[in-house]
């Protein structure tokens, strides 16, 4: 009997067709919103104790969770925008000034959100709410810069450039040296020879790093053709904007 009197009474009270979801001024709740609900309510509770809560302790509990559920929402709203730009599932690199427009954008429509849902309560309280949105949102943009900055096809460039550079140099005035000098003076066979260890320790070196770094080569090599796509891009829009 119990556990049919149980069955009728959960269908009673979750039944689909009757069951309606929570509002606040006409907004639908969320899961996690009303939980923020219920638990800025139950801290209303444990503050005054035994007394029945004042109209304006009610309306502060309830307004001090909708200011928790905007700053949650308006931020959720701009990390998920910026996300699919500069994202860690993002593999494309964009110019700072690029990425600075996209933030703008992002930024603007969170702050949209949460102006919209913090609407009520104490002015203070919802100005306090915004500035804690702005601070992270600044936060977040500096490891979305962090991250589109790890994807920079010229980064790290120098660490083979460089030695790339003095080899070719050495090669160059190795074959200058040995085609203007005559084959009797030492001081250009020494010079020769000294070019010539120096490109084939750069050499080695290269061969070292290359066998003991693979992947970060194959990530150059794609930075490589990144780069060249990218100076391309340049290019092409110079014209454009020329024309």
């Amino acid at each position: 009997l119990f556990m049919n009197l149980l069955d009728r009474y959960c269908q009673k009270v979750f039944d689909s067709k009757s069951l309606q979801p929570k509002t606040v001024r006409g907004r639908e709740l969320s899961a996690v919103e009303l939980c923020t609900y219920i638990k800025s309510y139950a801290q209303m509770f444990e503050e005054i104790g035994s007394h029945f809560p004042k109209a304006e302790t009610m309306l502060d509990a309830t307004s001090r969770a909708n200011n928790a559920n905007a700053v949650t929402l308006s931020i959720t709203a701009y990390t998920d925008k910026m996300n699919t730009v500069a994202g860690p599932q993002s593999h494309d690199y964009h110019k700072p000034e690029d990425l600075a427009l996209f933030h703008k954008e992002a930024r603007k429509q969170a702050l949209l959100a949460f102006d919209d849902m913090a609407n009520f309560g104490s002015r203070k309280a919802i100005e306090e709410a915004r500035d804690t949105v702005l601070q992270k949102l600044e936060k977040d943009y500096d490891v979305f810069v962090s991250l589109n900055s790890g994807r920079n096809p010229l980064l790290g460039f120098e660490t083979y450039i460089l030695p790339m550079a003095v080899a070719g140099i050495s090669f160059i005035l190795r074959w200058i040296a040995d085609f203007t000098c005559s084959g009797w003076s030492q001081t250009c066979k020494a010079s020769s020879d000294l070019l010539s260890h120096v490109y084939m320790a750069v050499f080695f070196f290269l061969v070292i790093v290359g066998s003991t770094k693979a992947k970060q080569i194959s990530d150059l090599l794609d930075r490589v053709k990144a780069a060249i796509q990218l100076l391309a891009n340049d290019g092409s829009s110079n014209q454009k904007n020329q024309s």
